[in-house]
């Protein structure tokens, strides 16, 4: 029996009331780079549950013509739609910008479609995890979850914080560890090395666009850190703990803090996998670290080219040698080591850029890539990519294919895994 066709779907807009509509003739557009696509039916999806619908402030939207194969622009306002976590996108929504448009806030923009009574997105899963879904768990159920983390350790700052991002910011990993499941963030770091253009817990008043979270004004201790461990290990069956979360700076710039840390939960009989995710930027923090117990880290890049990686993250005391050489030290410590590459359609998937990526895979042999969108203004980030060439796109699924091909060993997801109960090994 042959597979059923996939349908091709209809462009999505909005009204000047934010009511949605399908454009009756006008078929869904993507963007990769400054091109405008018409998506490959394996390149969407159906809109998966927990992912969010934006409107587009100051953007006009965009359609396919299928008789004439012209672009067309339409009266309204852009819709987007922003996939929960485990999808990475394959394109971004297709608009045109009017002279007053906003920068927009920090979030990945997917085009969105709709046909035979759903609606589609342009990503692909990249993970099974269920972790950051939602869908079926009360609010209550994490209201109850925070308020006994309160009730039970009133004393320490990070639980009242950590409390205040599941209630406030219906943060994914604050909400899990009120639900005594998967992974427990650990915020340490009040301070940061890195002036990222995305960066989520702080900007300067000149961005154009605000922080959508509080970066943490507190620095806590061993003990508080310890006792947030341990609270979650006798809830989780295979906890997970990590140091560098959205509201905070570089957790390695407290790498001393940090090894006490993790050296204490161990000595106490401590369990599960303790990560990092961190840019990378301190490469003599590494062996402590280890010594301590330390499992894996996770460096997030948006590039494996200097320049174009300087661009984003502009590093203040580090160099991007650095990055790559904590790579390569974590690795022959023995850890696991992933890359957060922060996937952008039609850059990171561009011939310069896997090569590169596929460069330093081969010189380091780090294990996994977790494919997290970049969160920009796609408009912004195309300004900073301006002066850098790329080479020719291949798109998303043979840009993983490539990668595969050329180093078999690497692993794709989208969550830090799991990898045993922290028990050294004779």
């Amino acid at each position: 029996m042959a597979a059923k066709k996939k349908p091709r779907p209809l462009l999505v807009f909005a009204d000047e009331d934010g009511q949605i509509y399908d454009h009756p003739e006008l078929e869904m557009m993507c963007r990769r780079g400054d091109e405008l696509f018409q998506p490959k039916p394996e390149e969407y999806i159906p809109l998966p549950p927990d992912s969010e619908f934006f409107l587009l402030p100051g953007r006009f939207p965009l359609g396919l013509d299928p008789e004439t194969g012209e672009v067309v622009e339409v009266e309204g306002t852009a819709v987007t739609a922003f996939p929960c976590p485990g999808h990475t996108l394959t394109g971004l929504a297709a608009y045109g910008n009017t002279d007053d448009a906003p920068v927009l806030p920090m979030f990945s923009y997917g085009a969105v479609g709709y046909a035979n009574g759903k609606f589609w997105v342009t990503a692909k899963k990249v993970d099974e995890d269920k972790r950051q879904v939602f869908t079926k768990i009360p609010n209550k159920k994490i209201d109850a979850g925070a308020h006994r983390m309160f009730k039970e350790m009133p004393d320490n700052r990070l639980v009242q914080h950590l409390g205040g991002c599941a209630l406030t910011y219906c943060c994914p990993a604050a909400k899990n560890l009120a639900l005594g499941r998967f992974e427990c963030p650990l915020p340490t770091s009040r301070t940061c090395n890195a002036r990222c253009i995305g960066c989520i817990s702080e900007q300067p008043e000149d961005s154009g666009f605000p922080s959508p979270q509080d970066r943490i004004k507190f620095t806590p201790t061993a003990e508080e850190i310890t006792q947030v461990m341990h609270f979650h290990a006798k809830r989780e069956r295979k906890p997970i703990f990590s140091f560098g979360q959205g509201c905070e700076g570089e957790p390695l710039t407290e790498h001393v803090l940090l090894t006490e840390a993790i050296k204490k939960y161990r000595s106490e009989g401590g369990i599960g996998t303790v990560n990092i995710n961190t840019n990378g930027s301190i490469t003599e923090a590494m062996e402590p670290l280890a010594a301590a117990g330390l499992n894996s880290i996770r460096v997030s890049l948006n590039s494996l080219r200097e320049p174009v990686y300087n661009t984003y993250y502009r590093p203040n005391g580090y160099k991007f040698e650095d990055v790559v050489a904590t790579i390569a030290k974590a690795k022959k410590l023995g850890l696991h080591v992933s890359l957060n590459y922060l996937y952008f359609p039609g850059i990171s998937d561009t011939e310069f850029e896997v090569g590169a990526l596929v460069e330093i895979a081969k010189q380091t042999k780090f294990d996994f890539i977790q494919l997290r969108n970049l969160n920009i203004d796609p408009d912004l980030y195309m300004e900073l990519m301006e002066p850098y060439e790329f080479g020719p796109g291949m798109g998303f699924i043979n840009f993983r294919k490539r990668i595969k091909t050329e180093c078999p060993w690497v692993n794709f997801g989208y969550f830090n895994p799991y990898l045993g109960d922290g028990k050294k090994k004779d």
